[in-house]
């Protein structure tokens, strides 16, 4: 038994298993804490702790969902290739609030922490919060961050903008669907990505965009943050 749920089939199966229900329970309740990427990272993580599997063997079984992940990665370069014409209209806009959501969302974070006497490395892990895992890690690890800090701090992050960002952007009165899903897009990476794939194609187009330029403009403002902020 032990061998079979041990498996790479077994795991890679159960994993897709567990989203899809965790999606089914999601449009069930609309109930924010049970967003299916927080669901199904959570069932995992029991799921290997009770069976005693380490995390690198796990990782190994479901290397075909990376896979997949880059492949979703070539199908938004696609999207944002249709909606062109809207991207090139909103040149300047986007270079402006790029660096403007680039730079408060790091200094605000930074200052907090700073005001509450947090440790600089642990700083460090949570100042990139905005961008994919793969680009924080790298940002932050050569400074001196911790990298399961800086992993669960992108992951909390892309949840949470994922579950509040579009009634955040509804109370405050954002309509344009540029802007809404840029402002997924640089606020909460990937998974703010697919939400809003979601609202339409220029707001998936728009956050596509927002989440390569904000990795970019994070690892140019980052280390000028840390030089002045702390």
């Amino acid at each position: 038994m032990g061998s079979i749920i041990s498996s790479e089939l077994f795991l890679l199966t159960l994993t897709i298993a567990l989203f899809l229900l965790s999606g089914w329970i999601f449009r069930k309740t609309h109930f924010m804490l049970f967003h299916p990427v927080l669901l199904t990272a959570l069932a995992v993580i029991v799921f290997l702790k009770l069976t005693g599997i380490e995390y690198p063997h796990y990782k190994e079984s479901v290397r075909m969902l990376d896979f997949t992940l880059g492949m979703s990665v070539v199908a938004l370069g696609y999207l944002m290739y249709e909606q062109v014409e809207h991207l090139k209209k909103a040149t300047l806009p986007v270079i402006v609030a790029t660096l403007a959501g680039c730079f408060v969302g790091i200094a605000s974070v930074v200052a907090i922490a700073v005001a509450f006497g947090v440790d600089r490395d642990i700083i460090t892990s949570i100042a990139p919060k905005s961008v994919t895992v793969p680009i924080a890690i790298a940002i932050s690890e050569p400074r001196g961050g911790v990298v399961a800090v800086t992993s669960v701090v992108v992951f909390c992050t892309g949840v949470l903008g994922s579950i509040c960002g579009t009634k955040i952007l509804d109370l405050i009165r954002v309509k344009d669907p540029m802007a809404r899903g840029f402002a997924l897009g640089a606020a909460s990476h990937g998974i703010g990505t697919s939400r809003a794939i979601e609202l339409g194609a220029v707001e998936g187009a728009m956050s596509g965009l927002a989440m390569a330029l904000t990795g970019f403009a994070t690892a140019l403002l980052l280390p000028l943050v840390e030089r002045y902020l702390y």
